[in-house]
């Protein structure tokens, strides 16, 4: 047998003839032939299909969203034009000062839809309009945040100028004889120094109360109470308290000996109970933060009746809403009451103010039996940013947390200039870490401190 080659012209995948081996056998040639090349690549063709048709929907979804955009396209620029004379609008209110901040705010929420609207539509055709329209949205968006900012700026300018004109103002009110700069007792200058403490006693009511108050009787020329102490622990759930106990002499306080127990409320929740962890003993009365209240009481030792005050200011905080604070909070020392060489003082915080710290200056009107509130200041000190505060000579000082037993005297407001200082820096020993109450008496110029059920005396240097 030959073996013989036989070349088929037949079609391969790529193009070429195939060489195909054979054998002649009776005179014929006979060849084995692979007939799977000219097979239909029905697997490739069914991929190929899948693809067109794949394609073909997501043209018909881009032609149908082309389609949906540019009929929107006519509808967002009568938008941007209505939105364009309404800027036009607000620029003259603006310039006029008309306008309202939340027109405005509600103007950029509008328009940055709108320019979120077109970012879609230009992304979708990006053509010379859409691009133009896309500027002009962003200048205008622009444009507007730049009013809504400079209206910001000028309103807390507006503000702060507004607080200190009214500081002024009630610093040239008629001011009694006794304030500051007119009066006797009053001191030249800042407090310079605060010594160790020179008194060191725990509560008579035992470490079980560590909220409270205490001190000396303030009034400069009392008769009566012109040496007694008090005690006034909070015996409700560290937070209120319905009794006041005095001692006539040091020496009975120090030997918690000889006391007067006075109630000035039935129970721990009627409207005279004290609420928070300051009061004051002032002549033959007691201040003190009515119970869940924007009240200042007055508890008369004499009569055993109480009369009050409401403080003035909008959204006065009380029920714990501003209470002195550093790592932690004394619990509803919302309104500190304090007396000076001056006369009775509130210490509290507003809505109004932002939370910032308040001062107003209290009078008893001995005739009319009423108390009254005189004149207010606003301080730029955040309540809660502080530990505590006190008065001395119509000076307002503000205390910060240091550690478990350091206090540090930081700052001072002057009600007769309305000047602040914060670069105080005048260190205060304690026995531990919390601070209930913190106050000044002019009878004997010593700073009286309850600090986690110990009473605690310094003496304070100018």
């Amino acid at each position: 047998m030959l073996l013989l080659l036989v070349l088929l012209l037949s079609s391969t995948d790529d193009g070429q003839a195939q060489r195909v081996p054979g054998l002649k056998k009776s005179g014929v040639c006979v060849c084995e032939l692979n007939s799977t090349m000219w097979s239909f690549p029905d697997a490739k063709f069914e991929d190929v299909l899948q693809q067109v048709e794949t394609c073909e929907g997501s043209l018909n979804k881009l032609l149908e969203q082309v389609m949906i955009s540019s009929q929107r396209l006519p509808q967002i620029q009568v938008e941007f034009t209505n939105l364009e004379a309404r800027v036009d609008q607000y620029q003259y209110l603006h310039n006029q000062g008309l306008y309202t901040a939340l027109s405005l705010r509600s103007m950029v929420l509008e328009l940055g839809e709108l320019e979120a609207d077109i970012g879609i539509v230009h992304k979708q055709l990006n053509n010379v309009h859409t691009q133009k329209l896309s500027k002009e949205v962003d200048k205008l968006y622009k444009d507007v945040k730049k009013m809504q900012t400079s209206d910001i700026v000028n309103m807390k300018t507006v503000k702060e100028k507004l607080r200190y004109l009214k500081n002024n103002v009630e610093s040239c009110k008629s001011i009694p004889k006794d304030f500051r700069g007119q009066t006797r007792y009053c001191h030249k200058g800042l407090m310079t120094n605060i010594s160790d403490p020179v008194t060191t006693k725990v509560s008579p009511h035992s470490k079980s109360y560590p909220f409270g108050s205490w001190g000396k009787q303030s009034q400069m020329d009392s008769v009566e109470q012109k040496n007694s102490y008090w005690v006034q622990p909070l015996l409700s759930g560290n937070i209120h308290g319905n009794t006041l106990r005095v001692y006539q002499t040091y020496e009975d306080f120090m030997a918690s000996t000889n006391h007067k127990e006075y109630t000035f409320a039935s129970s721990y929740s009627e409207s005279k109970t004290l609420e928070g962890p300051s009061a004051v003993l002032y002549g033959e009365a007691l201040y003190y933060h009515c119970y869940r209240s924007a009240d200042v009481c007055r508890y008369d030792l004499k009569t055993n009746t109480v009369q009050r005050a409401t403080l003035p200011g909008s959204g006065v905080g009380f029920n714990n809403k501003f209470p002195y604070c550093y790592y932690d909070c004394s619990s509803h020392s919302d309104v500190d009451l304090e007396a000076d060489e001056t006369g009775l003082w509130a210490i509290y915080a507003t809505l109004g103010n932002h939370g910032n710290l308040v001062v107003s200056r209290l009078i008893w009107d001995d005739e009319a039996q009423t108390l009254n509130v005189t004149q207010t200041w606003e301080t730029r000190l955040f309540k809660k940013a502080v530990s505590n505060a006190f008065m001395v000579c119509g000076v307002m000082y503000a205390t910060r947390y240091v550690d478990e037993y350091r206090e540090e005297v930081y700052y001072a407001f002057d009600t007769a200039t309305g000047k602040e200082d914060n670069s105080l820096a005048l260190p205060l020993q304690k026995v531990s870490k919390r601070v209930a109450s913190l106050s000044y008496n002019p009878t004997d110029r010593q700073i009286y401190m309850y600090n986690d059920a110990y009473l605690l005396a310094y003496q304070a240097f100018f």
